[in-house]
């Protein structure tokens, strides 16, 4: 049999936002990133992902940067390559769900200011959750991709994952993505998984992965070679550890074959060249964690993404228990089947490891309950793919329990873009500011506050100059 001609594979590029996200805490500065947009325009990315995730709030909040200036700024140096973001469904870039006025107007500022793909992701994989996002994506004439957050688990087979396939289609998404945040696909894991989605589902196809477990660059190329049609990479200096693998090595993989992407190693170099000596200098201020960038086996046993383990560390380390790290650990796992088997991704695993922090620590399991896990357990969240353990739900819940929902949580959320234009309308210098607010409140008007003096300053500088105060 004549062997099946194969197409080249396109790579997304990841440095300007999940790059330098898991690996420098999101640090990385506009003025950083535009003076090699020039070079990375010429690659032939299939996409450059730049905005969404944490960027929104890491500007706004550490680096005193208007996110949306930051996405113009690049749209106008990206001549010939789209530009990609992450957005979490129904929370948009927050931690909490908005109502789908917010959500349609979000989508609707984000393309207008130069975002063509949007991919979309719930942490329960709550379709439910994602559907206003994508309609109002396809309004605006955006691609919509549907991220399915890839998890381990009884409930997730095979066929779990082409049903969810094919539902998205019908949901009028322009392309899937398999959203491996914690690394836990192997390669002949992800070869089977791809051949199956490529059968369900005539949508395009786009893996992600992170490297923490030490098997995703291995995992791609069983990907590709099952069909796979995009895959996730970083420039070197800001590859491994907990980012992706990276695309100078990805490129050279499949060079003369097929599936060659076609990418100039020289032209990589320089975009290379030009990043190493901000990744030495994180390096040496300590923003990059030489432990982020080995492998962590534990991902792999326990299930938990890079920045979980982090964040739960520095909560043990607080209340002078690191001696119970092990402990966490195996409670996670626990945790995560008693609110029915989650996907471990922004914000579902913050609210298992808090709570397996508690449970630990206490003594007794569930004796103090989050309000988060209380909020999952009344499905505030969205519904789970497993039922919850009912013993679990009478001890936090008692009561309270009547007042559980199964409807998607936005249904019962009012409009709200009035109100929150009202409560901001004396920071508004332009219309993305109400967005702004709507997600992050309090740091948002931090910033407008440090806008405005720096306007303050600029405003008299200009009339110290025209008082011929200052030489022109």
């Amino acid at each position: 049999m004549a062997e099946q001609k194969r197409k080249p594979v396109k790579i997304t590029e990841t440095i300007l936002r999940d790059a330098h996200q898991s690996l420098i805490a999101t640090r990385m500065t506009t003025e950083q990133m535009l003076p090699i947009i020039d070079k990375m325009d010429k690659v032939g990315y299939n996409a450059v992902e730049c905005w969404g995730g944490a960027t929104f709030d890491a500007s706004l909040r550490f680096l005193k940067e208007d996110p949306w200036e930051r996405l113009r700024k690049l749209k106008d140096g990206f001549k010939n390559t789209k530009l990609q973001m992450l957005f979490r469904g129904q929370n948009i870039l927050g931690y909490r769900p908005y109502a789908d006025d917010v959500v349609e107007y979000f989508v609707q500022k984000s393309i207008a200011n130069g975002i063509d793909i949007i991919r979309i992701f719930d942490c329960l994989n709550d379709l439910r959750n994602l559907q206003t996002a994508v309609t109002a994506t396809n309004k605006e004439k955006g691609h919509a991709q549907v991220a399915l957050s890839y998890t381990l688990g009884d409930a997730y087979t095979l066929a779990y994952w082409t049903d969810m396939a094919k539902k998205i289609e019908e949901m009028g998404a322009n392309s899937i993505c398999i959203k491996d945040m914690a690394g836990l696909l192997t390669p002949y894991k992800a070869e089977e998984l791809v051949k199956s989605l490529k059968k369900a589902t005539s949508l395009p196809i786009e893996l992600h992965t992170h490297y923490t477990s030490g098997v995703a660059s291995m995992t791609y190329l069983k990907a590709v070679e099952a069909g796979c049609d995009i895959i996730d990479t970083a420039m070197s200096p800001f590859a491994l550890g907990t980012s992706q693998p990276a695309t100078e090595v990805m490129a050279e993989a499949f060079r003369g074959t097929q599936m060659d992407p076609g990418f100039d190693q020289m032209l990589l170099k320089e975009i290379a060249d030009y990043f190493r000596p901000m990744r030495e200098e994180a390096l040496k201020s300590g923003l990059l964690n030489p432990k982020v960038l080995g492998v962590d086996i534990q991902t792999l046993l326990y299930q938990v993404p890079g920045g979980m383990l982090s964040n739960m560390v520095s909560q043990l380390k607080e209340q002078n228990a690191e001696d119970k790290y092990m402990d966490v650990l195996e409670e996670i796992p626990r945790v995560r089947k008693d609110l029915g088997e989650p996907p471990l991704v922004t914000p579902s695993s913050q609210i298992v490891g808090t709570q397996a922090v508690f449970n630990v620590l206490m003594g007794e399991r569930y004796k103090v309950a989050t309000k988060e896990t209380k909020d999952v357990l009344l499905g505030k969240y969205g519904q789970t793919v497993k039922p919850f353990n009912p013993e679990i739900i009478d001890k936090v819940l008692g009561d309270e329990k009547k007042n559980a929902i199964t409807c998607r949580y936005a249904d019962l959320l009012e409009p709200e873009l009035h109100k929150i234009e009202a409560e901001m309308k004396q920071w508004k210098q332009q219309d993305e500011d109400v967005l702004s607010y709507a997600l992050f409140p309090q740091v948002a008007t931090e910033f407008f506050k440090y806008r405005e003096a720096q306007q303050t300053k600029v405003d008299a500088t200009v009339a110290d100059t025209k008082n011929g105060a200052y030489p022109v």
